[in-house]
This record gives structure tokens, C-alpha cells and sequence, in this order.
């Protein structure tokens, strides 16, 4: 079983983690493949490891022994694959592609500390999710960083950081937007495709909010930059105009208060952006350099 580390870190995901499902996620596997895993384990040490809890799992003692042995292991092959990146040809450019926001207000604000830490320069291709998952089925990029989940039987895709969507405009809203709140604004929507809309119109359901097919409309948008330039440039003399826009894209507009923010009652819309790899690169150790630093980020 120690000349599989995939079968050991399994099982560290899943200790700490202390669910199956959350490690299934991280890892970028099936549920039941975690399952398969752990019972590999155990009928190969003929012994229970973990317990299934409803709230979790816990260690039994030989499961902790062997907590302890692979952390050992861990270390182990973390340090081998660093020894590797420094004899491995480095002469290369590592290829990210990714959405819009996240290439255009996630990614630059630690590029330069990637660029250090994998000792590589660095391109990015900036694009919706779906071609950027086409770009990496097709080899031209290393790595996509993408706010959509495309199932994909070739792709490893890794949870990474949770991005919020907020209502937004360049006057001040309440904290707290109620449904009349909503139906007094001038709104510039995103177009009918837009995942940032799906999302709008789950959560306006969710709260029993009026559906946006009953705003008043002054414009369709596709581009998240086009939409908060329209917001930040409108009338300040009249009802305010109002959008929906991941809330990296304004963040420094909001500091400044050249824009305010809003939310739904007393929810937040949220999503997950996602890492993501070819399956056939994923014991490359370029590729989990990478991953493991950004998995390290928060924002």
C-alpha cells in the first residue's frame, strides 16, 4: 500500500477533511471511488480506521497510527517533488487559462508571487468557462481556473475559493435590498446565458423576490467590465442604476466609494471557482506545485 501514495492521501484528505464527500471534492474524484479507496485500506491492514458519524468521521487508534505514519509520507514525497523542479527543465512557460473575472481581477493580484514560487513565466488566456475547459482538453494551456463546473471525464477539478455576487450602483443602496427596493432601481442585466444571471434568479427565488423579468430594463450586457462602467457613469439624479457583478470586480471601486453595494435580505449569492487539470497530468509535479499554491490563496 506505501508505494501507492494516491491510496494515502486519500485517506489524509479525508481525515482532514472529516467527510468523504468534502474529500471526494478536494480531490477531484467520485464519491465512491473515496469509498473504494479507504476500504482498500483498511481490508489491506485488516483493520478500521475511521468511523462514519453523521456529523464526520473519527479515528479509531490504529487510525491514528496510521495518521501519524502517513503525514511521514507526505512529507516524504513533498520534499522529493521539490528536489525534482530543481533538476526538471524549467525553461518553459506555464499556460493558464481563465474566466473572465478570475483573470481579470483574481489571478493579477499574485501573479508576481507565482511566477516566484514555480520559477516559470506565466501567460494567461482570459475566456468564458466552457473554452477555457476546451482550450485545456486541447493542450494549450496547463492549467484553467474557471467560475462554472463542466463535467468532463478527462478533467480533475479542485475547489478552490468562494466568489460573491452582489448588487451594486454608483449611489447608495440599503444593505439589505427588499423586493420593492429591487423594482424601484433602473437595472443593466446580464445576457440570458450569463452564469452570474442563473445565479441572480436562484436566489431572487430562494427569497421569494420578484423575478427580474419584472425590473425596469434599460439595457442586455454580456461583459462584466461593460456592466460596471455603465453603473459607475450613470445618473446620480435619478433612481439608481443598478447591476449584479462578481464583487472582486469592483472591490477597490468600493473602497474608494465611487460604488456601493447591496445584498438580498439576508442572503449572499455565492459560488465556487474552480482548479482544473487534465487527468493525465495529475501526478505532474509542475502541475501540483501549482495547485497546492493556489489552493494556499484566499482572497
Amino acid at each position: 500500500m506505501l508505494n501507492d501514495f494516491a491510496k494515502v492521501n486519500t485517506f489524509l484528505t479525508v481525515v482532514r477533511e472529516k467527510s468523504f464527500s468534502k474529500a471526494s471534492a478536494k480531490l477531484g474524484i467520485s464519491q465512491p471511488a473515496v469509498t473504494q479507496q479507504m476500504k482498500f485500506i483498511e481490508e489491506y491492514l485488516e483493520v478500521q480506521v475511521v468511523d462514519r458519524k453523521k456529523n464526520g468521521i473519527r479515528l479509531t487508534k490504529e487510525g491514528q497510527m496510521l495518521y501519524n505514519i502517513a503525514q511521514k509520507i507526505e512529507r516524504c514525497v513533498s520534499n522529493g517533488e521539490k528536489e525534482l523542479l530543481k533538476i526538471m527543465n524549467k525553461n518553459v512557460t506555464f499556460m493558464f487559462g481563465a474566466s473572465f473575472i478570475i483573470g481579470n481581477y483574481i489571478l493579477p493580484r499574485f501573479l508576481n508571487h507565482l511566477k516566484e514560487n514555480i520559477h516559470n513565466d506565466v501567460s494567461i488566456n482570459v475566456s468564458v468557462s466552457h473554452k477555457t475547459i476546451e482550450d485545456l482538453l486541447d493542450k494549450k494551456i496547463d492549467i484553467a481556473l474557471v467560475e462554472n463546473y463542466i463535467p468532463e471525464e478527462n478533467i480533475i477539478y479542485r475547489e478552490w475559493m468562494e466568489d460573491e455576487i452582489v448588487i451594486f450602483s454608483n449611489q447608495k443602496l440599503p444593505a439589505r435590498a427588499k423586493p420593492e427596493d429591487l423594482l424601484s432601481y433602473k437595472w443593466v442585466c446580464r445576457n440570458p446565458d450569463s452564469n452570474t444571471r442563473m445565479i441572480f434568479k436562484e436566489n431572487l427565488d430562494k427569497a421569494n423576490f420578484p423575478d427580474c423579468d419584472q425590473f425596469d430594463v434599460t439595457s442586455e450586457v454580456t461583459s462584466a467590465t461593460t456592466i460596471v462602467q455603465t453603473v459607475l457613469h450613470s445618473d446620480t439624479t435619478q433612481a439608481p442604476t443598478v447591476s449584479i457583478v462578481s464583487r472582486n470586480a469592483i472591490d477597490s471601486l468600493l473602497k474608494s466609494n465611487a460604488l456601493y453595494e447591496s445584498r438580498i435580505g439576508n442572503g449572499r449569492m455565492t459560488r465556487k471557482l474552480y482548479i482544473a487539470y487534465r487527468k493525465d497530468r495529475k501526478h505532474d509535479a509542475f502541475i501540483e506545485n501549482v495547485v497546492d499554491y493556489l489552493l494556499k490563496i484566499k482572497t
